[in-house]
């Protein structure tokens, strides 16, 4: 998979890779409308859940992660251990800063709205370890960083979830004198099953078929013969993921246009915000392109299919709450392709390693 829109680029990407932002408007488009017009499609998709999550969309969750874990150089995650540069402030703006920040946006923009609010600070609690994986890859990030913040916000999101969701709905609020709070009755143990069948399993899928496929024919046929050849399947799973997404929930989305706004306009904020200062920061700490992306493009990101799931069990599949994580998606899959042509732009304002391609196209594009 080829990620880099430069002039000089853009010439050698895949008719897929070149109108990928076409493709997903089409994909949210196409879901809508059948979510829309197929009587009863939503209930079909969603009657086989694994872990809360409709089994088309964990199909699709995995068949697009699997492509881009399998790309990773997993002998060289040591370097990224190793960088408090880079871990120490994405533990910050995924822990402390995102949450906070989705909170004060939920409080600020719906204070009149308790379910939509609630519904908001789910989704800032639940911190992205899936699609990520894909903005990061198409901005060149750095793949190595990319898996093994995913792998330390998946731990803290079992650790952590439940007690952060506690504080923001329940505590926070009876402080604030906001009101009562509200619980948030989720298990660990469905996190941590959350967290095993949709990063586990393909990372060890990915770590499996690199192993084997060196092993057996060396890395440079690995790289250059049988990751072209997978890598296309990661979005093709990322449009297959976004059609049956939508699909569940055209009918709500469609129907109450004015919440759907009013939920959209925070998470906006929310997302540039928080994208834009990750990257910023990571400038400042001295982190070069690659890492800097993927610092900022983990914390901007959530984990929607978690968010979904629990507002769901926790609320009802009807709830304003449940309404609010969909939105979830339906404004960062927009907003963060856009961001990937943004991180692409703004390597010019980064020193640029030999292996990096250069922003006027100059050098081979990213594979």
């Amino acid at each position: 998979m080829t990620a880099a829109p430069a002039p000089g680029v853009a010439g050698r990407l895949s008719f897929l890779d070149r109108y990928l932002a076409v493709w997903i408007l089409v994909a949210m488009a196409a879901g809508l409308g059948l979510g829309r017009l197929v009587p009863g499609l939503g209930d079909a998709l969603a009657k086989v859940t694994v872990t809360g999550v409709s089994l088309p969309i964990a199909l699709g969750l995995l068949a697009m992660m699997y492509p881009v874990l399998a790309k990773v150089r997993y002998d060289r995650l040591d370097t990224v251990t190793r960088d408090r540069r880079l871990l120490i402030p994405s533990l910050v703006l995924n822990w402390l800063i995102g949450p906070a920040v989705m909170s004060a946006l939920a409080w600020l923009f719906l204070p009149d709205l308790p379910e939509y609010r609630t519904g908001l600070i789910i989704v800032g609690l639940a911190r992205c370890i899936a699609m990520v994986i894909i903005w990061n890859d198409l901005a060149c990030g750095d793949r190595e960083a990319a898996a093994v913040l995913v792998a330390l916000n998946s731990v803290f999101q079992v650790l952590a979830f439940g007690l952060l969701g506690w504080f923001y709905l329940d505590l926070l609020p009876r402080w604030l004198g906001l009101g009562d709070g509200q619980g948030l009755d989720v298990s660990v143990w469905h996190i941590a099953l959350n967290v095993l069948v949709f990063l586990g399993i393909p990372l060890v899928a990915g770590f499996l078929t690199r192993r084997l496929g060196e092993r057996a024919r060396g890395r440079t046929w690995y790289e250059t013969k049988l990751i072209p050849r997978i890598g296309p399947y990661a979005l093709y799973g990322l449009l297959f993921t976004i059609v049956v997404l939508f699909a569940l929930q055209g009918d709500a989305i469609t129907s109450r246009p004015v919440d759907v706004a009013r939920i959209a306009l925070p998470l906006l904020v929310y997302f540039a915000v928080l994208w834009t200062g990750s990257m910023a920061l990571g400038r400042a700490v001295g982190l070069d392109h690659p890492r800097a992306t993927t610092l900022a493009f983990t914390a901007a990101g959530n984990n929607f299919e978690l968010a979904i799931a629990v507002a769901i069990a926790t609320f009802g599949a009807t709830s304003g709450q449940a309404l609010a994580g969909v939105v979830g998606p339906l404004i960062e899959v927009p907003v963060l392709i856009a961001l990937v042509h943004v991180a692409l732009a703004a390597r010019r304002y980064f020193p640029r390693a030999a292996t990096e391609p250069s922003p006027d196209g100059t050098d081979a594009a990213r594979a």
